[in-house]
């Protein structure tokens, strides 16, 4: 056993003997020599101190138990008294109560208390309750460490132990979380201490005028029906009078504020987690769903900023208006003032107890919030999708479901909420609404603290690139699929001046190669180089001037087909973006459309078709005039023309560009000077067209499906055929069960 346990356990031995001791003595002196067995006999709870001499003996006893406990198990002793720490808590506060109820009962037989050994004994009961939580505390942290539970110790116990300390350690972990997060809120209110400055002040005459309102309302009372004093009266009338018309001056003020504070602090945690999430790695997309995300970013900022203000403004209210109260009722009655406040040690135990249960439910809350809403952005982004299969109805019922769990938890909000408004009164909305706005600050935070796993810190900028690239032993698996390697060893390069194409099955790897070229995810193994350097020492701005990317289904923004196309760039005149329309064979269609190149776009470009989105892509490319232009079945959705037309604008100026193609076209690929084909994440074949050709394998298996119209992609033909077979027999299968009549 480690030294640290044993001064735990003697500093809390000591501490009982003195205790006892300490209080036996004040005890005797303050009863003026009564032995205590007659005091017992003769007990009178308005005269003797008895009970509290006993109430330190229960506290020693208790403290003296978990001490031996703690010697005899330094395992499992620490870890039951915390949890435990309640129990304590309340055993402390009820002492400290019952305290106060004899200095009221002293109070009633004794007018004034003048005796030294009372007050003494008074005090001392106070610092040892202290005392004795401290000791409690300093107990249940001596906990013993793996060392001393053996290296090779695997029993059901001791594992079931470890897993309750991880339980206490992760209790510890979030009510420091909860007090490390409204501590950052306040600091979020930094930039606007001026107004909280003024806030605070009008606050301050607000609450001072509500409180002496009353008392003024009461000499008016008594003036005119007591006194029967006219002066006295008006005297009490006008002041009542300035009291009304500055408080409510100052509230108004007050309020309006509070309110431009905690708008300037939404508009602030919003501009701060955007900004976080827009720095996140692609990978953090991948693992986290659009309508969460979104979900943190507007519905649990709002919640934050709204009860946080709200809380804030009627806490600080509270205060200066209970001061106040507190200041007239002791000066009116020092003993019915004890009275009122005795439970307020009792409502703080349940204010903390209730706070750490309302957190966790307002966090789930959140959550199941955050999946209503994820469900409803998914359905509505794919409205065409739910309509082509009927699905309203069921996608309608999905989010009812979802919304149902969100009902859930409400109720148990509401039935936690009453409950515990039932035993604290007002404070109970403040600490509730305060807790509620921790459990929806803390993913807030979790966003806005959370740093990129991947971090775009290259610096390379250099004036020109030729743009070779090279893939050198390239490794590469997906962080939501780790187990599974997307690339394997994959090696090729990139020359300025030519077209290489990717080909081969769907989930040989083509698009993964896109990625990691466009620097989206780290690789396991390897290195991508542009002109002999990593692309992750290049300055992420920069590595993505010198590469454009059009994809499959590129996305446009819900703005106007010329901001589309000159989008990302600070500046550049409206020649250039129809040059680039034009080089794109997109300048046709834009001018026909009724606004031109003004039309807007819509969401994700849903006002335009799907070539005439490629085509803009193309353009939103072509204008930066990138030297490594990469087209990921960039024109899959465009006709045979506009097709060729492009194709003639790239081909047509190779100078300068390196041109990379992933297309499953014949005619897009055939005329590539180099052809690289992936299969199941490795480099199979490579040459031009021809030489594959002649060589057979995959390429060759390749074109003759799409020649032959069987183009899958993956898998064989013989199993498409009987795919395709077994399709059509259903297709054709007549209602009622009448085969037999095909069959004949």
């Amino acid at each position: 056993m480690k030294m640290r346990v044993w001064k735990a356990v003697a500093s809390t031995v000591a501490f009982t003997g003195v205790d006892v001791l300490v209080t036996t003595l004040l005890y005797v002196h303050s009863h003026s020599g009564k032995d205590i067995i007659q005091d017992l006999k003769n007990f009178n709870v308005f005269n003797s101190m008895l009970d509290v001499w006993g109430a330190c003996l229960y506290r020693s006893c208790l403290l003296l138990g978990a001490a031996i406990g703690v010697a005899k198990n330094s395992t499992y002793g620490p870890r039951r008294l915390k949890a435990s720490r309640t129990f304590i808590t309340l055993v402390c506060l009820l002492v400290g109560i019952y305290a106060l109820v004899k200095l009221l009962l002293y109070s009633e037989v004794r007018k004034t208390i003048k005796d030294p050994w009372f007050w003494s004994l008074f005090a001392w009961t106070y610092l040892s309750l202290v005392a004795t939580f401290c000791l409690w505390q300093l107990l249940s942290s001596v906990t013993s460490s793996r060392e001393e539970l053996g290296v090779n110790s695997e029993s059901r116990a001791d594992a079931e132990e470890t897993c309750d300390s991880s339980s206490a350690t992760a209790q510890e972990k979030r009510e420091e979380a909860s007090g490390a997060t409204i501590h950052k809120l306040l600091s979020y209110t930094k930039p606007d201490a001026l107004f909280l400055g003024i806030a605070t002040f009008f606050l301050l005459i607000a609450a001072l005028g509500e409180t002496f309102l009353p008392y003024y309302t009461g000499l008016a009372i008594d003036g005119i029906v007591i006194q029967k004093s006219m002066d006295q009266f008006s005297t009490a009338v006008v002041i009542m009078s300035l009291l009304a018309i500055g408080s409510s001056f100052a509230a108004g003020i007050r309020g309006g504020v509070f309110t431009l504070i905690f708008a300037r602090l939404n508009i602030r945690l919003r501009n701060c987690l955007f900004k976080s999430l827009v720095a996140q790695e692609t990978s953090f997309f991948d693992e986290n769903r659009t309508g969460d995300i979104i979900s943190r970013l507007t519905s649990d900022t709002t919640i934050v900023s709204d009860l946080v203000s709200q809380n804030i403004n009627i806490f600080l209210r509270n205060v200066v208006k209970a001061t106040g109260v507190i200041v007239f009722m002791f000066s009116l009655s020092w003993q019915l003032s004890l009275v009122t406040f005795m439970g307020f040690p009792i409502i703080m135990l349940v204010s903390d107890l209730y706070g750490k249960y309302y957190k966790k439910l307002s966090k789930e809350v959140q959550n199941a919030l955050a999946k209503a809403n994820n469900t409803a952005e998914e359905t509505i982004s794919a409205m065409k999708t739910v309509r082509s299969f009927a699905s309203e109805d069921m996608e309608a019922n999905v989010y009812w479901e979802k919304l149902q769990q969100v009902y859930k938890l409400n109720k148990k909000e509401a039935l936690a909420y009453t409950y515990y408004v039932w035993s604290s009164g007002s404070v109970g909305s403040v600490y509730s609404g305060l807790m509620q706005g921790v459990g929806a600050a803390e993913k807030v935070f979790e966003f806005i603290d959370r740093k990129p796993t991947m971090v775009n810190n290259g610096t390379l900028a250099p004036d020109h690139v030729d743009g070779k690239v090279e893939f050198r032993n390239v490794t590469f698996s997906y962080a939501t699929r780790s187990a599974t390697q997307v690339l394997q060893n994959v090696s090729f390069t990139l020359y300025p001046g030519k077209v290489t194409a990717l080909v081969g099955p769907s989930g040989s790897g083509k698009s993964s190669c896109v990625n990691i070229l466009e620097n989206f995810y780290p690789l396991q193994d390897g290195q991508v180089l542009l002109d002999g350097q990593p692309i992750n020492m290049y300055d992420h701005k920069y590595l993505h001037s010198v590469i454009s990317l059009v994809s499959q289904e590129p996305v446009l923004f819900a703005r106007s087909i010329a901001e589309n196309i000159s989008y990302g760039l600070t500046s550049v005149s409206f020649e250039s973006v129809v040059q680039a329309a034009q080089k794109a064979n997109a300048h046709g269609f834009i001018t026909e459309l009724q606004d031109g190149y003004n039309t807007e776009a819509g969401e994700k470009g849903a006002q335009l078709s799907g070539g005439q989105k490629q085509r803009v892509a193309i353009a939103r490319a072509l204008i930066r005039t990138p030297p490594i232009l990469i087209l990921d079945e960039a024109t899959s959705a465009l006709d045979a023309e506009s097709e060729h037309a492009i194709q003639q604008a790239i081909y047509g100026d190779l100078k300068n560009h390196t041109v990379l193609v992933i297309a499953h076209r014949l005619s897009t690929v055939e005329k590539a000077h180099n052809i690289i084909v992936l299969d199941k994440g490795r480099v199979v074949q490579q040459g031009m067209h021809k030489e594959l050709m002649e060589e057979g394998g995959l390429y060759s298996k390749l074109v003759q499906r799409q020649i032959l119209g069987l183009e899958t992609g993956t898998g064989d033909v013989c199993q498409l055929e009987t795919s395709l077979a077994a399709a059509g027999r259903d297709l054709l299968k007549p209602p009622g069960g009448l085969d037999e009549e095909f069959k004949v």
